[in-house]
C-alpha cells in the first residue's frame, strides 16, 4: 500500500548534509511505490510562536499570517513524517525547533504518523546527537499515535558533501524504501 511520506527537511542550506539524506530517503520511498514530498524549511515563512493563544480564543485562526497552516495541514494529511536537522551545539536548528513550536494550534491533528529522524553533525559519536533525537522525541511523544520507526545517524560531517559515501546515505535509503 502506497504511503504518502512527509520529508521536512531543516537544514539551512540547499545540498547540506542533513538535505542530501533527506533525500536518500526520499529516492528510497519513491522506488518502494510511495509518494513523497520534500518542504525545505528555509524557503518558508514561519514565524516564532509568540504563546498569545490567540488562537485558542480565534476558533483556531492564529495571528501569524506565514505558511505555517499548509506546512501543519501536510503533516496531518501524511502517513510518514520525517523531521531532519543539522545538529547545532548538541540541539536540533531553530527552523526544526520553531516549526515544531509552531505546530501548537492543531498538533491534536497530526496523529497516527509514522516517524524518522535525520540528524547531521560534525561530531563523530551517535551518542552526542541523543539530546536532539530526545527534542523529537518530546514531540512526538505528544502525538497521538505516533511510531518512531527509525532514526538515521549523519556523524562526521562537517562540511558540506561530507555525508557523501558514508554509511547513512545508504541507511535513509534504505529506511525509506523499507517504509
Amino acid at each position: 500500500m502506497s504511503k504518502k511520506v512527509l520529508v521536512l527537511s531543516g537544514s539551512p542550506r540547499k545540498g547540506g548534509n542533513s538535505d542530501i539524506l533527506c533525500d536518500q530517503f526520499i529516492l528510497g520511498a519513491e522506488e518502494a511505490g510511495n509518494e513523497a514530498e520534500k518542504i525545505f524549511l528555509r524557503d518558508k515563512e514561519i514565524n516564532y510562536c509568540m504563546a498569545c493563544d490567540t488562537c485558542k480564543r480565534n476558533e483556531g485562526i492564529c495571528d501569524h499570517d506565514d505558511d505555517m497552516a499548509g506546512v501543519r495541514d501536510k503533516m496531518i494529511a501524511a502517513d510518514v513524517i520525517v523531521m531532519a536537522t543539522p545538529v547545532y551545539f548538541y540541539s536540533m536548528n531553530a527552523q526544526m525547533k520553531t516549526l515544531i513550536d509552531r505546530t501548537y494550534l492543531g498538533y491534536t491533528e497530526i496523529s497516527n504518523k509514522d516517524f524518522y529522524f535525520i540528524t547531521t553533525a560534525a561530531v563523530t559519536r551517535k551518542q552526542a546527537l541523543e539530546r536532539t533525537i530526545e527534542g523529537f522525541r518530546g514531540f512526538t511523544s505528544l502525538l497521538s499515535g505516533a511510531k518512531e520507526k527509525g532514526i538515521i545517524y549523519g556523524t562526521g560531517a562537517q562540511n558540506v558533501g561530507d555525508i557523501k559515501g558514508s554509511s547513512a546515505m545508504t541507511e535513509a535509503y534504505e529506511m525509506g524504501k523499507s517504509i
